[in-house]
């Protein structure tokens, strides 16, 4: 649930966070109007709680998987919430990137969709891979929320069997996995941050 909704809100949210970065006025790809409408779509997704974007996507959710309740329709909320915020944090971590590179590539005659592809990613890579990592922390997180409104998983597991029966133990069980789970991924994001940071490679 957790890893589909990451690979799929990454395939929106990449390259809407790429066009974010770029279409301002006089970026690469400056389209104002149209940034200023993508930015107010993706504040207000992000700024719904979770919980409420559940219950309010509900038609589209059994839309698209059929149902509204399990680990497969529960996805369709992660992947609407994780879209968003993948989004913003690949805008920032393009923003961190330092402008005289893309000055220097355009003097050298480099085409906007060269840039992006040949500068701003791989000089934004260790900060998105950062992004990414959080955002599937996040995910996991939304997971566990997902369960209090039949989403399955080990929310699920944590209050039907943990919370509605009594049975602390069960909950504990679940918050553990839910610690280590999240440190697992938090180690591997690092480590693969450092692993495609140019700067360390060189040095």
């Amino acid at each position: 649930m957790v890893a589909l909704s990451a690979i799929i809100g990454t395939v929106v949210g990449l390259p809407l966070g790429v066009f974010l970065a770029t279409s301002r006025r006089g970026e690469l790809l400056a389209a104002p109007a149209l940034n200023a409408a993508l930015g107010l779509v993706v504040n207000a997704t992000r700024s719904t709680p979770f919980i409420i974007l559940v219950v309010a996507i509900i038609p589209f959710t059994r839309l698209v998987a059929g149902t509204s309740l399990g680990t497969g329709a529960a996805a369709v909320p992660l992947t609407v919430a994780a879209a968003p915020y993948i989004a913003r944090l690949v805008e920032a971590a393009i923003r961190e990137v330092d402008h005289g590179l893309v000055e220097a590539a355009r003097a050298f005659g480099a085409s906007p969709a060269q840039i992006i592809r040949k500068v701003l990613i791989p000089e934004a890579l260790p900060g998105i891979v950062l992004g990414l990592t959080l955002a599937v922390v996040s995910l996991i997180g939304y997971s566990a929320m997902a369960g209090a409104v039949g989403g399955g998983g080990l929310g699920d597991l944590g209050i039907r069997y943990g919370y509605q029966r009594f049975r602390p133990e069960m909950m504990a069980a679940v918050v553990v996995v839910l610690i280590l789970l999240v440190q697992a991924v938090q180690m591997a994001g690092d480590r693969l941050a450092r692993r495609v940071n140019r700067r360390i490679r060189r040095s």
